[in-house]
């Protein structure tokens, strides 16, 4: 017979019981104790539970009373779409101005990144200022206008 506290699953791994208050899962109060996990050597009193791991219980009409598990969908988060910030050239602004406008605007530019910018601009009519998620893109492009520099953003391709 196993100790208090173990569940022998069959000709599986022993599983150690939850005891705590009720928790919720997939937004309903579940008491833990009808939660069972593989005890791991972690020294934590969850063990190496996850969220993401975690089963609900419900009961079933299986002999002897035997308690079925259903696994909690796994949630995927999709990355956020990514947006180019461009710089287009323009003949009325100095290149040490636009310089000095990237690296105010855009924290995260030093002077040599700043410079490459202002150098393809001023080569090719565009360059790529950096590429973000939506509201920072916004803010540069915004920020870049007000200061004198015609910006665009456009979707990563």
């Amino acid at each position: 017979m196993p100790p208090e506290g173990w569940l022998r699953a069959g000709p599986g791994p022993r599983l150690a019981t939850l005891r705590a208050p009720l928790v919720p899962v997939n937004g309903q109060p579940v008491n833990p104790s009808l939660l069972t996990a593989p005890l791991a050597t972690s020294g934590h009193p969850l063990g190496g539970i996850s969220v993401a791991s975690m089963a609900t219980a419900t009961p079933g009409a299986t002999p002897g009373g035997a308690t079925v598990l259903d696994k909690a969908p796994e949630r995927v988060r999709k990355p956020s779409p990514r947006y180019k910030v461009l710089l287009h050239n323009d003949p009325v602004n100095t290149m040490e101005y636009v310089v000095a406008t990237l690296r105010q605007v855009v924290p995260s530019l030093s002077e040599q990144d700043a410079i490459a910018v202002m150098l393809e601009t001023h080569n090719t009519g565009v360059g790529l200022v950096i590429v973000c998620d939506i509201e920072p893109a916004e803010f540069y492009c915004e920020t870049l206008k007000a200061k004198g520099l015609t910006s665009t953003i456009e979707p990563e391709s």
